[in-house]
């Protein structure tokens, strides 16, 4: 009867730290995706859907703030902001794929091939792969998100936002430096 409360509390112990680990291992798996260039093994990690839907609203909030009041009420100002968000939305739509990400991933890797950034001074050398989510800094923002930060160059962040489904965390938005 005494090791009951003991079982208990080692359950209850169990699954929190599942479920507070959970994110962290998701932002592991899908760096390890990335770095590996492997699809398949993203599309465990990401919610394309709800994704591409997230980054056209950004791109087309931007291209709307940046084009100002005097374009949005001129009527081949609007025309021209509804064909911009078309296009905005068919490259996102286009490019937020596991296809898509493979194929930037690879244009990285000629990227980096041709710089000469390369993982040792061989010139046959494999470059070095993608990192997006090196020395991220991890923040829950409720039992259901969880953001991971990295910062560009210059400074400014850019938030993953990871999201619960079920038992799973998937990433479901990238807040892009869009000043």
């Amino acid at each position: 009867m005494k090791k009951l409360p003991w079982l208990v509390l080692a359950v209850v112990v169990l699954l929190a730290g599942a479920w507070f680990s959970g994110p962290y291992l998701a932002v592991r798996g899908l760096a390890q995706a990335i770095e590996t260039r492997d699809t398949t093994r993203l599309d465990r990690y990401v919610d394309f859907p709800l994704l591409r839907a997230n980054l056209r609203a950004q791109l087309n909030d931007y291209v709307v703030r940046r084009a100002g009041p005097e374009v949005q009420s001129n009527r081949i100002g609007a025309l021209l902001l509804s064909a911009s968000q078309t296009l905005t939305g068919t490259a996102v739509d286009a490019m937020v794929t596991p296809t898509g990400i493979d194929v930037v991933l690879q244009g990285h890797t000629l990227w980096k091939r041709a710089s000469n950034d390369l993982d040792s001074t061989d010139a046959y050398a494999a470059p070095r792969a993608a990192r997006p989510l090196q020395g991220a800094e991890h923040h829950f923002e409720s039992l259901s998100r969880f953001t991971a930060t990295t910062h560009t160059p210059d400074g400014t962040p850019v938030v993953f936002v990871l999201q619960r489904h079920g038992l799973r965390w998937k990433l479901v938005n990238i807040v892009l430096p869009l000043q």
